[in-house]
């Protein structure tokens, strides 16, 4: 049986059930095309990087940044989501840099000393894009006082709130979903500044799936992104089209982590 893992954004509640009823569709679409070994349901159980590198992989999304770092010919892209959010722009995001609602900062550079929390140091969205646009103004390799790690974009809302860090970069993905569904979590939270935008996050399957699997991949997803069955699902995950894109595509989320290194910056290197 191949294995099927969606965890990116399945967190409240909606976004998971629409995250299963678009693999539901998938997976008929596939069947229909004769696919076997199909899994019936998304699987909850394999840490979702675990995943990415698991022989029996048919299809999962990773990060932009572990993507180009270590992912890349060991897997395969499929196609990239195209969100109807804000700070989405076709299939590239960008992430919004945030702050306590009461805090004096009035601009990216007023961070400097500050303490960043970031969801995890391979994490494109929450510390890549953020190294990306404090890069420049980082003195001898330094911007930031110090970070916080937290595990996830929720995590790192949560540091800036109750006060252990001062600033955080959240993917504008996550950040609509938060002010959708649980916007109490952020009432004491704005947008400071945006950073740059790389491709989003791609939908992967196993690098020894053929040609024809991904082909049938990319027009189940097409398939999906039309079917009438799937509208409220759509609206609730913020999914309006898919891109294919290719390797040459991603190599600017790998640009701006060397091009902040070239600065100085040091952080975050792992």
């Amino acid at each position: 049986m191949h294995l099927a893992s969606l965890a990116m954004y399945v967190t409240p509640q909606p976004l998971a059930d629409a995250t299963a009823e678009l693999w539901s569709f998938l997976r008929h679409h596939l069947a229909q095309a004769r696919l076997s070994d199909l899994p019936e349901s998304l699987d909850v159980t394999v840490p979702y990087d675990e995943a990415w590198l698991r022989e029996d992989l048919l299809f999962s999304q990773t990060c932009g940044y572990p993507y180009v770092k270590r992912l890349r010919r060991k897997v395969r892209l499929v196609a990239t989501p195209v969100y109807a959010h804000p700070g989405c722009d076709g299939p590239l995001m960008r992430s919004f840099v945030v702050v306590r609602r009461d805090s004096g900062f009035a601009s990216l550079q007023d961070l400097s000393g500050a303490i960043a929390a970031i969801n995890s140091p391979d994490s494109n969205s929450g510390a890549n894009l953020l190294r990306a646009a404090a890069g420049p103004l980082a003195r001898s390799g330094r911007f930031f006082g110090g970070t916080v790690e937290t595990g996830s974009h929720g995590g790192s809302i949560d540091a800036v709130s109750d006060g252990r860090a001062d600033c955080a970069a959240i993917d504008c993905v996550t950040f609509a979903n938060l002010l959708r569904f649980t916007p109490a979590r952020i009432e004491g939270i704005r947008i400071l500044a945006e950073t740059p935008a790389t491709p989003g996050l791609p939908f992967i399957t196993g690098g020894k799936v053929s040609d024809a699997d991904v082909a049938l991949m990319r027009e189940a997803l097409v398939a999906a992104i039309a079917a009438p069955s799937l509208s409220r699902a759509r609206d609730i995950l913020g999914l309006v089209d898919v891109a294919i894109l290719t390797d040459a595509d991603y190599e600017p989320v790998l640009s701006l982590a060397r091009r902040a290194l070239e600065t100085g910056y040091s952080d975050w290197i792992d």
